[in-house]
Parts: C-alpha cells; sequence; structure tokens
C-alpha cells in the first residue's frame, strides 16, 4: 500500500464512505484516519501492528478496527488482493449495537469473524464495483449492506465471548452521539489550539462533566483521552510525510512544550518523536 499515506489523508480529512481494493503491500509507516475500517483479505496472509500488537489477517475473514488508532501492514504475502470499506464514525456509533462490544472496537480491539464466510469473498467484491461503478440508489443500498455486515460481525463476536448482546437503546444514537460528534468536530479543527475540555464543552454549548459522559457512554474513552490521541496520530502524519521540525510539530499539534510533547509521544508509542521520524526514513531510503 505504498499509496496509503495520501489516501489515509484523504478519507480522514473528507470524513467520508469509500470502499477500494488493492494488492495489500507492507507499510513504510503507521497511519490513521477517522473511521472504523472492515477489511477482507481475498487470498494470502498479512501481519497488521495495530495499538502496540500484531494482529494476524487471515484470507477470507473479516476484521474491523477504529482507524483512528495509528496502525500499519508490516507483512504481507506476496499477492495479497485487499478489500477495504472505511465507514465514518459518526455513522458507526449511529449503529445500533452492543455498547460494551462498540466501546471496546473504540478502545482498540481488533474484532475479527471468528470463521471464514463463503458469501464474503463474493460480497465484498461486489459492494466495491457497485459503489465504483453503480448509480446513486445502488450507492445507497451498499452503505445500508455494509450498516447491516457490521452488525452482524459484532453480533456474532458478542455471542462467541458469551458477553451481553442488548442493542443500545435508540436514545444512544440520539442526544449522546449528536453531543459526541459536535466534540468530535471541534476537536477536528481545534486540536492545534492550547484548548481543555472545558473549553470545548463550552464551545459546543454543554458542561463538561456531560460532555465526558457522553464520550464515555459512546465511546468508552473521555474526551481528553480521544484529543490526545487526535494529536498523536496528527503528529505521526506531520513526522512522516514533512520535514517540518520535530518541536514545531509539537506546538503545531497542540502540545504546550516540547517536554509535554516527548513525554507523552513516548508514552503511546514507545519511542520519541525523532527516534520515530528517523525510523520511518530509514525505511524509505533505498538499499545502496
Amino acid at each position: 500500500m505504498k499509496h496509503t499515506q495520501r489516501r489515509g489523508e484523504w478519507i480522514g480529512s473528507r470524513g467520508e464512505f469509500l470502499i477500494e481494493r488493492h494488492i495489500a503491500d507492507a507499510m513504510a509507516a503507521p497511519h490513521w484516519h477517522d473511521h472504523v475500517e472492515l477489511n477482507l483479505l481475498m487470498e494470502g496472509r498479512m501481519t497488521y501492528l495495530f495499538n502496540g500488537r500484531q494482529e494476524q489477517v487471515e484470507a477470507g475473514r473479516l476484521v474491523l478496527f477504529w482507524a483512528a488508532i495509528p496502525h500499519q501492514t508490516i507483512a504481507v504475502a506476496e499477492t495479497a488482493p485487499l478489500v477495504c470499506l472505511y465507514l465514518p464514525l459518526i455513522d458507526f456509533l449511529g449503529l445500533p449495537v452492543d455498547r460494551k462490544a462498540r466501546q471496546s472496537i473504540m478502545q482498540g480491539r481488533f474484532l475479527a469473524q471468528a470463521n471464514p464466510e463463503t458469501m464474503d469473498a463474493l460480497t465484498l467484491p461486489r459492494w466495491e464495483k457497485e459503489w465504483q461503478f453503480g448509480s446513486a440508489a445502488r450507492r445507497k443500498l451498499v452503505v445500508e449492506e455494509v450498516r447491516l455486515r457490521i452488525r452482524r460481525l459484532i453480533l456474532d463476536n458478542a455471542e462467541s465471548d458469551n458477553s451481553p448482546t442488548n442493542v443500545s437503546p435508540t436514545s444512544l444514537a440520539g442526544h449522546a452521539v449528536r453531543r459526541v460528534e459536535l466534540l468530535i468536530d471541534l476537536i477536528n479543527s481545534r486540536y492545534a489550539d492550547p484548548i481543555s475540555v472545558p473549553d470545548l464543552a463550552k464551545l459546543a454549548g454543554m458542561h463538561p462533566s456531560t460532555a465526558n459522559s457522553a464520550f464515555r457512554e459512546v465511546l468508552g474513552i473521555s474526551v481528553n483521552e480521544y484529543l490526545t490521541r487526535h494529536r498523536i496520530a496528527r503528529a505521526m502524519q506531520l513526522l512522516t510525510d514533512t520535514d517540518v521540525p520535530v518541536l514545531q510539530i509539537g506546538f503545531d499539534c497542540g502540545f504546550g512544550s516540547s517536554s509535554r510533547f516527548y513525554e507523552i509521544f513516548k508514552e503511546r508509542t514507545g519511542t520519541t518523536p525523532r527516534h520515530f521520524r528517523d525510523a520511518v526514513n530509514s525505511k524509505n531510503t533505498p538499499a545502496p
């Protein structure tokens, strides 16, 4: 996926539904975008580095994860056709699924279908073709079918885990989700500013405790945790794609000081911003 960085930045900035198919390749660096991603590897095997863990992906088994958590393919079979579906986060939050399952995905669970489903190998390529070439009505139908398939995948996993399968009430897809959507939009546009949770809540017209309650109900994390993840992901993108000085990136991503930037970055990634950039550059340097 040599063009993944550009694709990840584009869909992240547009926040749109998308389906695409390509031959998977090892990625030079992690990338991210604020979607829930559904993958089906048609042939071969590949390995993701996701949330600090190596996750094996087998052909024919759907996998689902929150792509705002930086992820990277680190090992791929020589020929590995991959169908990728990107569902905007807000659309995912509106699905009537088990609350605990949704929260676990938001907290970094890598969800995989227990057994290959024969129909997936037929359906996902059809979705990709219809999304690329179908009419507006057919594209709308594809989106609806994708949402249903995600609901079934989550339900299958919840039942296999012997966990409760209570569907989230309609109210969750209303007030709480609308509050989260408003706060996420503010974070996306204001993350570079020295802004706090009370500041964000005030801009959103709600009390800070209400903001955090909505986030924890819908995502299972606090507003501040989401803000930190967003800033780190933006910093990783700039370290990978630009030559902007490391300290400037820290300030540009909303960290108030260089020491704070280094502390949080190392805590979340296991390495410093400078070492992260050096590692990315070494992978991108052609062998002599």
